[in-house]
């Protein structure tokens, strides 16, 4: 009886539990396959349907028996091919679910392949480190962005004084100028021209004189000169 069945197995094309089935690519492409000839079967049967439709038209009602059986092989050629028509869509029902399952699975894999990538990535680093690689980052970008503005300061003396007080100064100057400018105005126009008198010929002493006698002199040349 062993025997007998391993010959059943061997003659029927059935393996054993242990045996490697196909790859999925191996079963779809046995599955177009069969597709394939399953079309053709449709095909092959949706002709025949018609020529016994057509043997029945033809005979009719002038050899009644002719056309009943005509008619009784299309019923079975039909029933055939609803039959094909069922085992059609059921292979590519398994078809697409064989390739959508390796679509899965190799994205699966695709998957775990970045993951163990990026784990063997990271597995030097942790979050105190890069807390730390950051903070020293940004301390630094603090101290450039200090020395930048250390540099394109403006070198000199007197940088420390305010503005507003130099316009404050400038505007008590520009009023003072204008006060000065209104009375010399004032001033040319009240005088009355002055003419100088001429030098006077006369000599005067070289010896000491009284202090009457000076002042005499002197108001004497005044009046020579207002004269």
């Amino acid at each position: 009886m062993h025997r007998r069945g391993e010959e059943s197995k061997k003659k029927y094309g059935w393996r054993g539990k242990k045996e490697k089935g196909p790859s999925p690519e191996e079963a779809i492409q046995k599955l177009k396959e069969t597709e394939k000839i399953l079309i053709k079967k449709q095909e092959f049967l949706e002709q025949k349907i018609q020529q016994e439709l057509q043997t029945a038209k033809k005979h009719g009602t002038k050899n009644k028996r002719a056309a009943l059986q005509a008619l009784r092989r299309k019923k079975r050629l039909e029933q055939q091919l609803a039959q094909t028509d069922g085992t059609l869509s059921t292979l590519e029902f398994q078809r697409e679910a064989i390739e959508n399952a390796t679509t899965n699975a190799e994205v699966l894999r695709t998957m775990e392949l970045a993951a163990c990538s990026m784990k063997k990535a990271y597995q030097d680093m942790d979050i105190d480190k890069v807390d730390e690689v950051m903070a020293d980052i940004t301390e630094q970008q603090e101290v450039a962005q200090q020395i930048s503005d250390a540099i394109s300061r403006p070198v000199g003396f007197g940088d420390d004084v305010d503005e507003d007080e130099l316009l404050e100064e400038l505007e008590e100057l520009e009023q003072e100028e204008l006060a000065q400018e209104l009375l010399h105005v004032g001033d040319k126009e009240e005088e009355p021209p002055v003419h100088l008198p001429s030098v006077p010929s006369a000599h005067l002493p070289s010896g000491p004189a009284p202090k009457e006698d000076e002042d005499e002199e002197a108001l004497k040349q005044l009046t020579d000169w207002v004269s």
